[in-house]
Formats: C-alpha cells, structure tokens, sequence
C-alpha cells in the first residue's frame, strides 16, 4: 500500500474537526480537492474510514486503527524533520532569484515554501522576468540564480535543466475545443481568451507567437494569477493556454479540460543557471542544488525525459 503524507495530514484535519469542509480548511484545500483526497486514501486502505451523518463525520473502526496510528507517524516525521533541520541551519543569507511565469506557478513557488519552512535563516528575493533576459541579468550580477525556458548558455554561468513545461490549452467541458485531442495555438486564436497579467512572461510569450502567426489575440479579460485564470476558464469566460501543472487539479476533478498544444514551441526545458563565481558562492551552489533536488520538481524532471 501506498501512503501520501499529505492525505494522512488530511484525514487527521478531517478526524479532528468531525467535518469535511473544516478539515479541507486546514490543509488550504478546496472540499472537493479535500474528497478526492479522501476517496483515494480509502481506496488504498480498502474500507470506508468514515461514517457521514447530519452533524458531520465520526470514524469507522477502520478509521480509528488508521487515525491511531497517522499520530504515531506524522508525530515520528515531526521529529525526524526537527532532527534534521540542523543539519541545514547553517545556511543563512540572501538569495535573489529571478523566474518566468511558468516556472514561478509549476514548480518554484511549492518548492519553495517548502524550504522556507524549514530554512528560517535563509530569504529570497523572488521576481519575475522574461526568459530571454534572465541569463544575462545573473551574469550581470542583477539576481544570484535565475530559471526560465530555454536559457542562454553564457560562459560565465552554470546551467542546468530544471524541468520540462508543457503548455495546454485549458477550456470549460462545454467549449468546443473540450474534445480536441491536440490542438495548434493557431485554432485556439479563433475563441475569446483569457490572459494573465499583460506584464506576465506567460502572457508575453504568447503574444510574441501570435504575432508570428499573424493573428491577433482576442483578450477578453486579464487576470492576477493562474489560479483566477482557471475560475475564469470553468466559468465558461473564454479558452487559456497555460503550464500543464497550473490546471492539473481543475483537470483531475473535471472542472476544465486540458487539451494537449501541438505547437513545438509549447514544450519547453527549463534551466537554472548561476554564476560560475559569485560573491557568496557557497550558499548560492547550495540553494541550487536545493531548488534542482527538491523531490517533487526532481520526479517530474526525470518523468519527462
């Protein structure tokens, strides 16, 4: 059997709070995010961990050996996580970290909350910028570490592939792009769209290769972030062509359809790059090595060669 630790983090919230919604609130999940969770995790055991009922939810017996025992082990990795955070206390200072959009809200941004968590010496300046212009800006001395698409290969910087982004063309389940197999950013040019913030390098980046198509893009709103973006897509606003992990989870529980872009230029390496000597190199090859390792960015990495 399988056990994510964040499912068994959830099913204690759950537990604890007797409900769903509240537990879901805990964890900073949506409740339909916080169910499929929890029917993947009873499907791994094998029985129903819970019994719904008016008031909210109380333990089947199966739930009580399974909740008995998550306190034993998270409280075990607690501990363990507190033992090990000494090995790392001795990084201390300041990274500034410059990111296109696609790496910022795919990979960067869980990452680094992660870290940070544990790393209470260490603050980052984070920023974005367009990929073109970020080999240069670190070689300059502008950032410490930079990662973005397709970055250019300076002799005075370390690079190194980071992952892979893929792009999709996300839509409500009514569009009539939701049963398109694959599908050029061409086709996608002829629906209303929704954009990111005109700033943004995702936004940027697609307007350069509407440009080169000839075709103007027909905005209906722009938007702070992915995450609105989405509400916008499932509202039925318009189509968007974002990162494939941005829309995974509206994916999983059907809310948008994510249609595979045909576009060779909608799969693109992302590379960290450093400078080969830096004034505090120590903890700038530390921290990259941190970022290229975290496990999560390290599987997809693997997974997509």
């Amino acid at each position: 059997m399988h056990y994510d630790l964040k499912d068994l983090h959830l099913f204690q919230a759950i537990a604890e709070a007797g409900n769903l919604s509240s537990g879901a609130a805990v964890m900073h999940l949506t409740a339909s995010s916080a169910s499929y969770r929890l029917k993947n995790l009873e499907y791994a055991v094998g029985s129903q961990l819970f019994t719904r009922h008016p008031k909210g939810m109380s333990l089947t017996p199966a739930g009580e050996v399974l909740a008995r025992h998550t306190k034993q082990l998270l409280a075990g990795v607690a501990t363990m996580h507190a033992e090990l955070g000494a090995y790392s206390s001795h990084l201390r200072g300041s990274i500034r970290l410059l990111a296109n959009s696609s790496s910022l809200n795919s990979f960067i941004i869980p990452s680094l909350a992660r870290f940070l968590v544990s790393n209470v010496n260490i603050n980052v300046d984070l920023r974005e910028q367009e990929s073109p212009t970020i080999s240069q800006s670190i070689e300059e001395g502008q950032a410490d570490i930079g990662i973005g698409a397709d970055l250019e290969r300076l002799p005075g910087l370390h690079r190194e592939l980071y992952a892979v982004d893929r792009l999709v063309c996300v839509v409500s389940p009514g569009h009539p792009l939701a049963q398109a197999l694959g599908i050029g950013f061409r086709d996608v040019l002829a629906y209303d769209l929704v954009c990111v913030e005109r700033t943004s390098s995702n936004y940027l980046y697609l307007s350069h290769q509407a440009r080169l198509a000839g075709i103007p893009m027909k905005v209906r709103v722009h938007v702070h972030n992915f995450r609105a973006l989405i509400y916008m897509v499932e509202s039925g606003v318009g189509a968007a062509v974002v990162p494939a992990s941005t829309a995974q989870e509206a994916a999983r529980e059907q809310r948008v359809v994510a249609v595979p872009m045909t576009d060779a230029w909608a799969e693109r390496n992302l590379y960290l790059v450093y400078p080969k000597d830096s004034g505090q190199p120590e903890l700038v090859g530390e921290f990259a090595r941190i970022l290229l390792n975290d496990p999560q960015v390290a599987s997809e990495r693997e997974s997509a060669l």
